[in-house]
């Protein structure tokens, strides 16, 4: 269960309200507000605070401002007056029921700017499309009219330099039939010579020939060729070269990244101080159902390497199985945080964390966040059918057409 936060503070005058809220140390990042016009809710794992108003308020003039551990949340009012206290009494069931629709509200909300951004950057690339389009046929026209202007210079100069041709040629071509009369004597006669000794080559070839005196046959021989392995399958033409090559530094940096210089840890037997045992003891108790000896294992591992995002995931599943929910989450947000950039080689341990986190967050009954880290999963395997009836059921839940619960 969340720790409910009691320690806050509110101020108000005739037309505004604000609240003051300490964030426990908790990260800028980290922090989630929901706010419409009669709830206020903000998450910060383990905390959880949330205010069921007096009265309603204009959501679309509320601020909030997160910064220095604090949490500063300020709601205008639709009627001025002073209220007799922040939070209105109501029972579960209505509770739940002003809640659900806060929550469907937000979602709402969320879609409506991400369609609004995703129509406002198609507006921006179709522009920009145009204005490229529109520069480049001006380009294309200022370089056909240097063309037309080529042509017609090269023309001109052609045609004089035809005309300058005839003349000479009228000339030459007397010189050149004098010339000819003269070359086509001397051919004849070198024709002659060359026959005589072309046939006195052919009868020694052919003597030769007879004696079998001829070259051996050349040798044969092999090539042999080699080609640079692979690391990743996918093809290279859809290959995301930088990617990969940054996951596998990171995968050798978390290889090399172990530390077992903590006083505590001397005592250990040398196979105890390998991280990937402890992780692989870890992964055999928990699949004997042993979860808490499990999260010992999986915890003693991250102690000796912290950059091993499978040990994270794997703790997030034991602390699943225990019901320890908040804890799962960050296990889970460790692991994808670790599991970057997104190439082929970790899509299954991303799609792993993202089911775990978004079922911890089911758990909690904040389907908001479930149905995010569902729909990044769904993602990965668009073609599993388990997640696709998990992300429609959340969906059904969110948009109220499901009976709710977990």
């Amino acid at each position: 269960m969340p720790l409910l936060v009691s320690d806050y503070s509110w101020t108000q005058t005739a037309s505004t309200v604000h609240i003051s809220l300490p964030l426990k140390g908790a990260r800028v990042g980290k922090v989630d507000i929901v706010s419409t016009d009669e709830y206020v809710k903000v998450h910060f794992p383990p905390y959880l605070f949330e205010v069921f108003l007096l009265e309603p308020v204009h959501d679309d003039r509320s601020t909030a401002r997160v910064g220095d551990g604090v949490a500063v949340i300020g709601l205008e009012k639709r009627t001025a007056r002073v209220w007799e206290g922040l939070m209105a009494t109501a029972d579960k069931e209505k509770k739940k029921e002003i809640r659900r629709r806060a929550l469907l509200e937000h979602h709402n909300t969320l879609s409506s700017q991400a369609r609004r951004t995703a129509e406002t950057r198609q507006a921006d690339r179709k522009y920009a499309l145009e204005t490229m389009m529109k520069l480049e046929q001006e380009e294309r026209d200022g370089i056909q009219r240097t063309k037309d202007g080529e042509r017609e210079r090269t023309t001109a100069e052609l045609e004089e330099w035809q005309r300058h041709r005839e003349e000479e040629d009228s000339g030459m071509k007397k010189r050149r039939d004098e010339e000819d009369s003269g070359m086509k004597k001397r051919r004849d006669e070198e024709d002659s010579g060359m026959k005589k000794r072309r046939d006195e080559e052919d009868s020694g070839m052919k003597k030769r020939d007879q004696r079998g005196d001829l070259p051996p046959p050349r040798r044969s021989s092999s090539i042999f060729v080699s080609f640079t392995p692979r690391v990743f399958l996918t093809a290279l033409r859809e290959s995301r070269v930088p990617e990969e090559e940054e996951w596998l530094r990171k995968q050798a940096a978390a290889r090399r990244a172990v530390s077992g210089d903590d006083e505590d840890l001397k005592d250990l037997k040398e196979e105890e101080r390998n991280p990937e045992w402890l992780k692989d003891k870890g992964d055999q108790r928990f699949l004997t159902g042993d979860f808490l000896g499990a999260v010992n294992a999986y915890n003693l591992s991250i102690r000796l390497n912290r950059r091993n995002p499978a040990v994270f995931s794997n703790r997030a599943a034991c602390h699943l199985k225990m019901r320890n929910l908040h804890k799962a989450i960050e296990d889970a947000s460790q692991a994808l945080d670790l599991l970057t950039p997104p190439v082929a080689a970790n899509a299954a341990a991303r799609l792993r964390a993202s089911v775990r986190r978004g079922t911890a967050f089911l758990q909690l009954q904040l389907y908001a966040q479930g149905l995010q880290d569902f729909q990044a999963a769904l993602k990965i395997d668009p073609q599993n059918e388990a997640l696709q009836a998990d992300t429609q059921r959340l969906r059904d839940i969110i948009q109220g057409s499901a009976a709710g619960g977990t």
